[in-house]
């Protein structure tokens, strides 16, 4: 892989956004855990409520600090390494963006404020609208984003000038371009997995040391209740994505399947090696037929190969960026239920919502806690890296809207960004273990 200046700026945009996502991922659900804790308490007037809400809004007023900095920092790559992005498709980036900030950012920021330090200052109703709002500005700035990163990959209502600009033709099919909802609610369902995970993890953690309480039980029943529930209806949201993404980017699933040639009853590869020069998957483990039931849900179903496209993405990423993608959400499975099933056997055995699992089972939660994150970026990966050589879809290309920088520039600041970044994901990480074992008053 030659390192000049394209390839550079990818890798410093891809870091950016690998970084930044980290943390919507989390703050999208964990808003909407905080109301259910709040309205709990106020249901059931239960103090163990109360207090699972103040552990865990440390933990997002952290997260969504950190996003809101990452963000700004991804948002200047446009205009440093990509000013033809902007240039050539900015009548429609520019007010997608725009009206994220415009809504989602304002409501989430009139309304934090409230959310954080509000509860002795305003009324329990206010205080619980004000967390609402808060939670339907994450979900709002999601939405903006993942409208043009969808119309990005599938790119309707437009038209094309005699310059080359891409201009806005119908703005309602812009915004509910062909592929929105299956990525807005995958990613929604993704980021409740990574929060039911790691709030998990951490209550496992504080009574692994000792530190459990009512509040940690009743974050940790809620949490594996929340990941049980979430993730078959991620599994079948992901089925929908796919045979959508079949129809409108058959190239990214030839890649993720690693299908080099036209055919049908096509395997589903568990593992190989892709090797792009013999087009030929070496070491490979399959299921028969299973690639084309799961994609087209018919046995002999055709999957074309990339062979068919004079355009393909980087096969190998793509392929096990998918495979990792699936592992972690079949083992977020596996563990969910079973440890739904130990709470059911056990349901009559603790009072309230004590809740007793294995120290086996208690550690692989605290394993797992960032697993979310994982398979975020593991499909991330996928939808990004599958899109190549692509920047909009079938209209724009990556290498046409690069900045002229020197490598030598490129590769220091993304040296930079490197240093930076790990530092600050070493001190967050460092900072939830020291909420998560907080004790009391200390």
């Amino acid at each position: 892989m030659e390192l000049d200046t394209l390839m550079l700026s990818r890798l410093q945009f891809a870091l950016n956004i690998s970084f930044h996502i980290l943390f919507p991922v989390i703050s999208i659900a964990l808003g909407w855990v905080l109301v259910y804790f709040r309205v709990q308490y106020t249901r059931t007037g239960e103090p163990a409520w109360e207090q699972a809400y103040y552990r865990a809004v440390k933990m997002f007023a952290l997260t969504f600090a950190l996003g809101v900095v990452s963000g700004i920092t991804m948002s200047f790559q446009f205009g440093t390494n990509w000013p033809g992005f902007m240039e050539k498709a900015g009548d429609v980036a520019g007010p997608l963006l725009g009206y994220e900030v415009l809504s989602a950012f304002f409501l989430e920021a009139s309304f934090l404020g409230v959310m954080l330090y509000g509860k002795e200052r305003v009324s329990n109703r206010t205080h619980i609208f004000a967390s609402v709002m808060v939670s339907v500005g994450t979900l709002l700035s999601a939405f903006w984003i993942l409208v043009l990163n969808s119309w990005m990959q599938t790119p309707v209502g437009f038209s094309i000038t005699a310059n080359g600009h891409i201009v806005p033709e119908d703005w309602l099919a812009i915004l509910f371009n062909p592929s929105l909802p299956y990525r807005f609610f995958h990613m929604v369902l993704a980021s409740f997995l990574t929060v039911a995970f790691l709030l998990a993890g951490m209550s496992a953690l504080r009574i692994l040391q000792g530190l459990s309480d009512m509040a940690t039980h009743k974050t940790l029943r809620t949490s594996i209740w929340l990941a049980a529930i979430v993730i078959p209806v991620q599994i079948l949201v992901g089925d929908m994505h796919g045979l959508n993404t079949l129809v409108h980017q058959p190239a990214k699933v030839a890649a993720m399947e690693a299908v080099w040639h036209t055919e049908r009853g096509a395997p589903f590869t568990i593992f190989a090696v892709p090797d792009k020069e013999t087009q030929s998957n070496k070491y490979a483990i399959e299921v028969p037929f299973a690639a084309s039931l799961i994609l087209t849900h018919e046995l002999d179903g055709e999957i074309k190969g990339l062979s068919s496209f004079e355009d393909v993405p980087p096969v190998a990423p793509v392929f096990y960026s998918f495979r990792i993608m699936l592992a972690v959400g079949f083992l977020m499975l596996l563990v969910s239920w079973f440890a739904v099933w130990k709470m059911w056997l056990t349901r009559k055995t603790f009072v309230g919502d004590e809740v007793r699992l294995p120290n086996w089972l208690l550690k692989t939660f605290v394993w797992m806690t960032f697993s979310g994150w994982v398979a975020t970026l593991a499909g991330w990966y996928v939808t990004e890296i599958g899109r190549q050589p692509w920047i909009v879809y079938g209209l724009l290309r990556v290498k046409d809207i690069v900045a002229p920088h020197p490598a030598g520039m490129v590769l220091s600041t993304f040296i930079g960004y490197c240093l930076v970044y790990v530092f600050l994901l070493v001190a967050y990480i460092s900072v939830m273990r020291h909420l998560a074992l907080k004790k009391e008053g200390g």
